[in-house]
Order: structure tokens, then sequence, then C-alpha cells
């Protein structure tokens, strides 16, 4: 039986699941300066819902896998505790205020992807999880390379107001090598479903456009 490359499973994964570009209609308007400073308000006011249920699935997961899936999901979940402190500075620099994040009734469509997340800790294989939200992560980094772009260029938002961004757009080599070490691992173990794999992560992409139409919509 041939043996199969963890890495490149990974890279195929990414490679079969990545979106249509033209899908997304928010990040396109940000890198022309054309979002109103609404929308990004919109974005920072929904992370702050996203990121703690993010880090509490992971975690979540992290206490259910063996110990190489784990050490990914525990810097996954670390990863989401800085970018809390990040997504300060943004939320301000977009005019969000105390009082009105407290008000804030966060959109159904925008959520949809960490209620999703939430299932897969509960209910999905830990190592299929991996190949799931590997596939994602390189799409969410693409996107947020993007949006720090724009955000310097056109609105003015210093290195403070862009750390959120800069943070998920920034190369991750050990959790590159984590999530490897994590299915060569579940391959080893003859565990790893490639299948629910490329499901989970197909899902995962849907509701991740379900997050960008959603802040695209008059509330």
């Amino acid at each position: 039986m041939p043996t199969v490359n963890a890495k490149a499973l990974l890279g195929r994964a990414a490679e079969a699941l990545a979106p249509d570009p033209a899908a997304n209609r928010v990040v396109p308007l940000v890198e022309r300066g054309e979002a109103p400073v609404e929308i990004l308000a919109a974005l920072a006011l929904e992370q702050r819902w996203v990121i703690p249920a993010d880090r509490t699935a992971f975690e979540h997961l992290a206490a259910r896998a063996d110990s190489a899936s784990a050490a990914f999901f525990g810097t996954l979940a670390a990863g989401e505790e800085l970018a809390a402190g990040h997504l300060t500075a943004f939320a301000e620099a977009c005019g969000v205020t105390a009082e009105r994040a407290r008000a804030y009734v966060p959109r159904a469509g925008c959520q949809s992807y960490p209620a999703y997340a939430a299932w897969l800790a509960l209910n999905a294989s830990p190592a299929d999880v991996v190949v799931a939200l590997t596939a994602n992560f390189a799409t969410w980094g693409g996107l947020c390379a993007r949006i720090a772009t724009g955000l310097r260029a056109h609105y003015g938002f210093g290195d403070a107001a862009c750390a959120f961004f800069d943070f998920f757009a920034e190369p991750a080599p050990e959790l590159e090598r984590r999530a490897t070490a994590a299915v060569r691992a579940a391959l080893d173990a003859g565990v790893l479903d490639t299948g629910l794999a490329h499901t989970y992560g197909s899902l995962l992409q849907t509701y991740e456009a379900m997050f960008w139409s959603g802040l695209a919509e008059t509330p």
C-alpha cells in the first residue's frame, strides 16, 4: 500500500476546498477603500463573539484528541486568546464603544461559523477536524492579509489597529508542523477519514462565506 504523505494531504485539501474568490463581497471593498466604516465596525463586533466561541471549541477538541492533535488545537486556542487582545484596537479604530459592544446583537449568518465549529468539537473526530480547519485557515489568512493592506492604504489604520489581521495573515510554521504531525499520527493509526474531513472543510468554507455575506447585509 502506498504511503500517504501528511503534508501533501493537507496541501491537496486546501487546494480542493479553496473558495471562489469572487464570492466574497466585503474584502474587495476594503481593498479598494469602498467599505463603509459601519461594515468594519460590524466585522469587529461579530469577531468579538466568534473568537471566544472558537477558543472554547478548540479547547474541547484538544481535550478529546490524541496528543498530536491536542497540540494542534492547543496552539489554536492560545492563538485565539492573542487575537482577542488585538481585536480591541481594531474595534476602537472603527469607533466601537464599550456601550455599543454590550448592546450589539450578532447576526445569525455571521455566527453560523462558530456554531458549526462547536458542532465539530462535540461530534467530529479531532484528526478529521485538523484537516478541515487547516484548509479553512489558508483561506482566512489570505483574506486577513488583504484586509490589513486595505486598512492601511485607505482608512489610515496603524499597526495596532491592523494587528488582528496581521496576526492571522502571518505564516504559522509551528502550527503547520503540528497539523502535519497530527495528520501523520492519524494516518499511522488508521483513524483519518478524508471523506469526512473534506465534508467538514466544505461546510466550514460555506459558513465562512455566510459570515462575509452577513456583514454585507443591512441589519
